[in-house]
């Protein structure tokens, strides 16, 4: 039976911003694959299988659509499509697609959440910054 194809495709949509400067991911858990343990370093990462541990990341992690993180997440940028069940923490930005399903804390200074997004737990943003939606301009 043929997997459906993902609602968002993360790895190739320059009009996230946070995955603007982002030209390839040095670090993949594939669809199917399980990793256990810690994902620390400076380049990005993205997650379509499955993930049980923490990171410390000084780039972008992307938990995309079909992809599951079970543990708590730490890096500069965060992207998350798929499921997290654990505390999220991004230094600079978080942004949650309508397909995410998180169970846990988000701690960001900037917090995105689509509608259709899913999130049990609580929101810890400091001092609130406004800014406006580059995308939606002409």
């Amino acid at each position: 039976m043929a997997s459906e194809d993902p609602k968002i495709n993360l790895t190739n949509n320059k009009g996230r911003r946070s995955l603007d400067s982002v030209d390839g991911f040095t670090t993949s858990v594939g669809p199917g694959s399980v990793f256990t343990g810690t994902i620390s370093g400076s380049g990005h990462t993205i997650v379509l299988g499955r993930v049980e541990g923490s990171s410390e990341l000084d780039g972008v992690l992307v938990v995309g659509e079909g992809g599951c993180w079970v543990g708590d997440i730490a890096a500069k940028y965060i992207v998350i499509a798929g499921q997290v069940e654990g505390s999220i923490t991004a230094r600079e930005k978080m942004e949650i697609v309508c397909t995410a399903k998180i169970c846990g804390s988000l701690t960001s200074p900037f917090i995105a959440i689509a509608e259709g997004a899913v999130h049990e737990g609580e929101v810890r943003m400091g001092k609130v910054k406004r800014f406006t939606d580059q995308r939606d301009r002409d």
